[in-house]
C-alpha cells in the first residue's frame, strides 16, 4: 500500500518513525507540493487543499486527532466518497481526564485562592465548598466527554452531561438537544466544554448561554477556542457572574500578547496542551484500522461531514 503523509506544524521524521514501525510493509512518503502520484491512504493533520483535491482513488483519509473541524473546512477539496476517519482516543482521553480533574479540584479545593494568599504572605483558612453544591456539567458526551465523566465520578461530584442526541450513561444526569440545553446549564456549577466544533457549536458559550450558569460558576474549556465568545466570558468574569475559568484553547493561538485574558487573574491559561496526540499509539490505531479496511471489516471513527464530527 502507498500512503501519503502531511502534518502541519509537526516534525515528519518523528511521525514517519512511528508509522513505519506500525506499518512496516507499506510505502509511506511525505507529501510535497506537486505530488500527484497514486496513493491508497492519506494520513494528515491540517492538510493543504492541494494534497487531497482530486484524489478520489484514496480508500480513506486518517486525521491525526479527534477534532476534524480543520480538515472539514477544506469542503469541496475533499475527494467525494472518500471516508475521513478520526482518532478514537489514542491516549487523549486519559490526558483530558487528568487536565479537567486538576482544574476542577484546583478550583473546588480553593488552591487558586490559597496561591493568591501565598503571594501576599497571608495565612488564612478559607471555608471549603460543599461538593453537593458543585454539580459538574460536561458539554459533549462523546468518547472524551465520557472518559472525563468517568474520571471525576471517583470524587463524588454530581455529574450532568449534554449531547446533541439523547444518551444514557450510568452516573450522569443526561440532557439532550436544544430543548435540554438551558436546564443543563442552569444545573452546572462547573462547566466543562469538550464539544466538537461545528457550525451549530461555534460561539455556543456566549453571554446568553453563560448567563444561564449559576452565579459563581466556573468554566473549563478543553475543546476549541471558537466555542467561547471571549469578550462575553471576560465581561461575565469581571461582573462576577462567572467566578473564573481554566482555558486551554483560544480563538487565536498563540494567544496574542496584550490579550485581556493575560491580565485577568481569575482566568488560568495553558497553551493547548490538555491532550497531546501520542504518536506511537496513534500509529498503531491507524495500522489496525487500515488492516480492518483491507479485510472489509467495519471500523469506528468515520466522520459524518453533515454533522461535523
Amino acid at each position: 500500500m502507498k500512503i501519503i503523509f502531511h502534518a502541519t506544524g509537526g516534525n515528519p521524521d518523528h511521525w514517519l518513525h512511528s508509522l513505519n514501525l506500525a506499518l512496516p510493509q507499506h510505502d509511506i512518503r511525505v507529501w510535497q507540493e506537486g505530488d500527484t502520484a497514486p496513493a491508497d491512504y492519506a494520513i494528515v493533520w491540517k492538510p493543504p487543499a492541494a494534497m487531497l483535491a482530486g484524489r478520489s482513488a484514496l480508500k480513506a483519509i486518517f486525521n491525526l486527532g479527534a477534532g476534524v473541524d480543520a480538515i472539514l473546512q477544506l469542503g469541496d477539496a475533499l475527494p467525494a466518497g472518500v471516508p475521513v476517519i478520526r482518532l478514537d482516543d489514542a491516549g487523549m482521553g486519559i490526558q483530558m481526564a487528568e487536565y479537567v480533574s486538576h482544574a476542577l479540584l484546583r478550583y473546588f479545593r480553593r488552591f487558586d485562592s490559597y496561591e493568591q494568599q501565598r503571594q501576599a504572605q497571608h495565612w488564612r483558612f478559607l471555608k471549603p465548598f460543599d461538593k453537593q453544591d458543585f454539580p459538574v456539567g460536561i458539554l459533549g458526551l462523546g468518547v472524551l466527554g465520557q472518559r472525563i465523566a468517568h474520571a471525576i465520578a471517583h470524587f463524588d461530584f454530581p455529574i450532568h452531561g449534554w449531547s446533541r442526541t439523547p444518551k444514557n450513561i450510568e452516573g450522569v444526569s443526561c440532557y439532550a438537544g436544544q430543548q435540554g440545553l438551558t436546564a443543563f446549564l442552569q444545573a452546572s456549577k462547573v462547566l466543562v466544554c469538550i464539544l466538537p466544533l461545528t457550525d451549530d457549536t461555534s460561539g455556543i458559550l456566549n453571554r446568553e448561554n453563560l448567563q444561564k450558569l449559576p452565579k459563581g460558576a466556573y468554566l473549563i474549556n478543553v475543546a476549541r477556542g471558537a466555542h467561547v465568545v471571549e469578550e462575553d466570558l471576560l465581561a461575565l468574569v469581571q461582573e462576577e457572574h462567572i467566578a473564573g475559568a481554566t482555558l486551554d484553547v483560544f480563538q487565536q493561538e498563540p494567544l496574542p500578547a496584550g490579550h485581556p485574558f493575560w491580565s485577568e487573574p481569575r482566568i488560568s491559561i495553558t497553551p493547548h496542551i490538555a491532550a497531546l496526540t501520542l504518536r506511537d499509539e496513534s500509529a498503531r490505531q491507524i495500522a489496525g484500522k487500515i488492516q480492518a479496511l483491507q479485510q472489509g471489516q467495519a471500523i469506528s471513527g468515520i466522520v459524518d461531514a453533515s454533522r461535523g464530527y
